[in-house]
């Protein structure tokens, strides 16, 4: 015998491993799934029960023989996988080709990769849970008998490689019904009025909404209705009426879950879902901090809780105590709920040691990975901090018929916000002067503005994971696969961050709309990951739940195997031919948008990228000024001259001239206020809300 066999998942993991157990154990990576279910076939002997069909994975045998041969040798065997189902899996099939007992206290599990952790969890280990393992398997089952039943059907009727999955068809749905949403609205104009005052004696002007018009809500439907009432006020006196006073508080957000940490670090660091977790994966399975000591830094980062153990609080209220003061601790530490179904024995995502700061540590991170472990170090820090308050004052001013309101908001104690600040509630301080009832007020002037209302949004990674989560569809695992083999079979393509759905996308959720109603059915789906949790708990028998599904399924695919006609996916030609071989080219939909190619291939392989002209002449050579896209999928827009002329704008030109200097009008996006200026910046021009709806029209 040879001590003790450890087996991981990753390399990485291994080493961090090894480092922290001695020389007395000998630390193997499976390097993921050693065993899984046939590509090629379907793998469910489904009049057996639903008896999957193992196989070891092509290329993994080598490395099995190796953990068989390790383990004759060791006097005990461990398996050390993540704390999640599919770590459990991975654990139990290993469990199973090396002969372990079912009943041998093999199982480690530990949240987080640090020196006290692991050794914690070596001194207490447990049998492989079954009921997670039955829960993983029922999953890949029922995701089977979906894909690999109804993608044949798929390939015949509409086009080979096609797919629709159990879970990925229900988030495709998602994308689809949003951009009809998006099709079929009609935006429709209306005006706001602000009135710019002053008080008397105060240098300090504030901004007064107009809200009502002789005690009724008013809309202003148009330019010659906003007009009107300007004309109406210019005689107006404007009078403090009414001065309401309160005190409000903001809680921070807890802590991050897999859902949240996605969202947050796409919104605020433009990661995609695959790369925030492959960072964070790194960060959890350990990084070498100088002195070769490798350590995670991060709990683990597939969690759906927002749990925090009790000495991590501990830890954080004392930080918190010693950094910021004792009046950034509120009396207990803050408890947050977790949604219906979360995963209570995982814990929130965290950083391991609050001494690990994010400056201490970034001279060993990468730009990526410091970037997302501040994040992370930042959010937990905050969200056991005291809440923020503000002191907020409502004023009510008339004008003869009309009401107007003015707000102001002062924050009186920053609270959490000294650590953190969330990047969808940014919050500007409104300070108003001294007021007082019955007091007058001087108008400065008007500010009218036109605006159009919108529609809803495309779905990006953040919001697409954000409705998954509140729907109950998948789990923190699924996310990132989901979203990419959307991508991948050409479901939907992503223009500026945002999944715009192709003609493929459309015909495939309306088939599954007719002929697979349960499987797209948003409801239907949550209450199968619901049934999956309980299979986990073990209130449920995983069978039941498979003869269930598989009953009413049988009878829509043997429906749809008559019933569903044959699409015929037609591509877009365009005039333009072909340089190499004459042919139309063809629109098609790629990873990065739409692009021109041969219909010829594979006999001819041209392809040429669209280039969407802006109807603005370059002004530096009259070349037409297009739309390009930086390598991080940015808009700008520079001359089709390019190389030749190198002139280049991030805003999006106008035909206008500046009417003060005659350069080059642009208009800013959402980021700049979306208003309208020169792009000379010596000249300095920003048009007013009546000169940028006179340019806009």
């Amino acid at each position: 015998m040879s001590g003790y066999l450890v087996i991981v998942e990753s390399p990485a993991k291994a080493r961090t491993l090894k480092k922290f157990l001695g020389s007395g154990y000998q630390v193997l990576a499976s390097q993921g799934h050693l065993i899984d279910l046939p590509k090629s076939k379907l793998g469910i002997d489904i009049e057996n029960n639903f008896e999957p069909l193992y196989i070891t994975i092509r290329g993994k045998g080598k490395i099995l023989q190796q953990l068989k041969e390790a383990g004759k040798k060791a006097e005990r065997i461990y398996l050390a996988a993540d704390p999640d189902r599919e770590g459990e899996a991975i654990c139990w099939h290993i469990s199973q080709a090396l002969n372990i007992n079912s009943e041998e206290r093999c199982r480690v599990e530990f949240n987080e990769i640090t020196r006290t952790a692991v050794k914690e969890a070596f001194k207490k280990p447990r049998p492989v849970d079954m009921n997670r393992v039955d829960a993983q398997q029922a999953r890949r089952i029922l995701d089977r008998l979906v894909g690999y039943q109804i993608s044949p059907l798929l390939w015949r009727k509409v086009r080979g490689g096609l797919s629709a999955g159990r879970v990925q068809s229900v988030a495709l749905r998602f994308i689809c019904e949003r951009q009809q949403e998006i099709d079929a609205f009609e935006p429709e104009e209306y005006w706001t009025l602000e009135a710019l005052l002053q008080a008397n004696g105060e240098e300090t002007r504030f901004k007064a909404m107009l809200e009502r018009h002789g005690g009724e809500k008013i809309e202003l439907a148009d330019r010659q209705a906003a007009e009107k009432v300007i004309e109406e006020l210019r005689v107006a006196s404007f009078v403090v009426e009414r001065i309401k006073k309160s005190r409000r508080q903001r809680r921070p957000a807890p802590p991050f879950t897999t859902s949240t940490l996605q969202q947050e670090a796409s919104s605020r660091l433009g990661f995609t879902g695959r790369k925030t977790m492959a960072l964070a994966q790194q960060l959890y399975e350990g990084i070498s901090l100088g002195g070769g000591e490798i350590t995670g830094l991060i709990t683990y980062m597939r969690t759906d809780s927002t749990r925090v153990s009790a000495q991590a609080q501990a830890e954080a209220r004392e930080l918190i105590a010693r950094q910021y003061g004792e009046e950034y601790l509120p009396p207990q530490p803050p408890q947050y709920r977790s949604r219906k179904g979360a995963q209570e024995a995982h814990e929130a995502i965290r950083p391991t040691s609050l001494s690990h700061t994010p400056q201490a540590v970034a001279p060993y991170l990468t730009k990526d990975q410091a970037r997302l472990y501040k994040l992370i170090w930042e959010r937990f820090v905050a969200s056991q901090m005291a809440p923020a308050i503000y002191d907020q004052v409502r004023v009510d001013i008339s004008a003869g018929e009309y009401g107007f309101k003015a707000a102001g908001s002062s924050l009186i104690f920053p609270g959490f916000l000294k650590a953190y600040h969330a990047a969808d509630k940014e919050e500007e301080e409104t300070i108003l002067p001294p007021l007082q009832e019955g007091q007058q007020l001087q108008l400065v002037e008007f500010l009218p503005q036109q605006h159009f209302t919108q529609p809803p949004p495309r779905y990006n990674d953040a919001s697409l994971i954000k409705i998954l989560e509140e729907k109950g569809i998948g789990r923190p695992s699924t996310y990132v696969p989901i979203i990419e083999t959307l991508l991948q079979r050409g479901y939907v393509v992503r223009e500026n961050k945002a999944f715009v759905p192709t003609e493929l996308g459309f015909i495939v959720v309306d088939l599954m709309k007719r002929h697979f109603p349960e499987i797209i059915d948003v409801d239907f789906t949550a209450r199968m990951e619901e049934r999956l949790d309980l299979i986990e708990e073990g209130a449920l028998d995983r069978n039941v739940v498979l003869h269930e599904f598989y009953d009413s399924f049988k009878q829509q695919l043997q429906a749809a195997e008559q019933e569903m006609e044959k699409v015929e996916v037609a591509e877009k030609v365009s005039e333009e031919k072909c340089p190499l071989c004459g042919r139309n080219l063809v629109y098609k939909h790629g990873r990065f948008g739409q692009f021109l190619a041969c219909p010829g291939y594979p006999e001819c392989r041209y392809t040429k990228n669209i280039v969407r002209e802006t109807g603005v002449p370059c002004p530096l050579d009259g070349g037409m000024l297009v739309e390009r896209r930086s390598h991080k999928g940015r808009v700008f827009y520079g001359c089709s001259n390019y190389p030749r002329c190198t002139f280049t704008v991030w805003d999006k030109p106008l035909p206008e001239k500046c009417p003060r200097c005659g350069s080059l009008l642009v208009q800013g996006g959402r980021r700049r206020g979306g208003g309208i200026r020169c792009s000379n910046r010596e000249c300095g021009y920003k048009a007013d809300r009546l000169q940028e709806a006179a340019v806009e029209r």
